[in-house]
């Protein structure tokens, strides 16, 4: 990614912010230091992994503190080159890692309004840089639902906060005159490409299998955590679902909108490592993704 960098294109489903980042970045350095977008995709997912992996302890997600969702989430995204390109998607997951944590927090809070608010914000600005997103309000719905009791200034609340970006957008549009010159982004429903490489395939198939075997770890030890930690992992399958979701909802197809199951997945795959007693297993798993990852970073074109 770094010694053959990807100048990103935008999508119709992009975003304005994303489209105006994109255009300060080439309007200064992005043609003549074309590196800069891998660093800037880089210290993302660095920072989403170290910080989801951190909130992940918070949670007690498992049964001891590891970093092991951290190396997951690394390796998960290091596995196609979709996913080490700047994208819409991939801003989008800091904000909702962000979600997700706020949503596992409330339930032992009292007054959760501003919360609930700030949540629907965090929301609302993710649509201004990957429109589909706006999917993720299923999140706050149906978390609100596993989270706390129903109270309808609550649900209110949430979805205030989702509409006030969009008051101030319009007021700054209106005010300026800029009608005839903003894209309402949209969205369509269609089946999304997948990969056809062979190669692909089978890190996708690796992928899964470490996400099924995960997952029945996680079963098996779910009635022995604390109530807290069975709604936090509920929050996180509910992610999964809104995530696998997504793609399904653009205008244009392309792998790079997958990268947001990344971040649930990485839980699951976490898990994988963790549990298991024979210890090779999670070894040879570690290393037959590393290799997958050096054969698509130098070998596969």
């Amino acid at each position: 990614m770094f010694l053959h960098p990807t100048i990103p294109i935008p999508q119709q489903t992009d975003g304005f912010l994303f489209k105006a980042l994109l255009t300060q970045l080439t309007a200064t350095i992005g043609n003549t230091v074309p590196v800069i977008y891998p660093v800037i995709s880089f210290l993302l997912l660095y920072t989403q992994a170290i910080t989801f992996n951190k909130l992940a302890n918070d949670e007690k997600l498992m049964q001891r503190p590891n970093y092991l969702t951290a190396m997951a989430y690394l390796l998960i995204t290091s596995l196609f080159k979709e996913w080490n390109i700047l994208s819409a998607p991939l801003i989008v997951n800091t904000l909702l890692i962000w979600v997700w944590a706020n949503m596992s927090s409330m339930y032992n809070t009292k007054n959760a309004k501003s919360t609930l608010f700030n949540i629907g914000i965090a929301i609302g600005v993710a649509t201004f840089f990957y429109f589909p997103s706006i999917a993720f309000s299923i999140l706050i719905i149906a978390g609100l639902t596993v989270t706390r009791p129903f109270k309808l200034a609550e649900w209110l609340l949430a979805l205030l906060g989702i509409i006030a970006p969009y008051y101030f957008l319009l007021a700054y549009v209106f005010l300026t005159d800029k009608w005839k010159g903003y894209n309402f982004p949209g969205f369509s429903i269609g089946l999304p490409k997948f990969y056809e490489s062979s190669w692909a395939l089978a890190a996708i198939i690796i992928v899964l299998a470490a996400t099924l075997i995960g997952l029945f770890y996680i079963q098996q030890n779910f009635r022995r955590q604390l109530v807290q930690t069975r709604k936090s992992w509920n929050l996180v399958f509910l992610y999964f679902l809104v995530a696998v979701f997504i793609p399904f909802i653009n205008a244009t197809h392309t792998f790079q909108y997958w990268i947001l199951c990344a971040v649930p997945l990485s839980a699951f795959v976490g898990s994988a490592f963790l549990y298991p007693q024979k210890k090779w297993f999670p070894l040879l798993l570690h290393w037959l993704m590393v290799a997958f990852v050096v054969a698509f970073s130098y070998f596969v074109k």
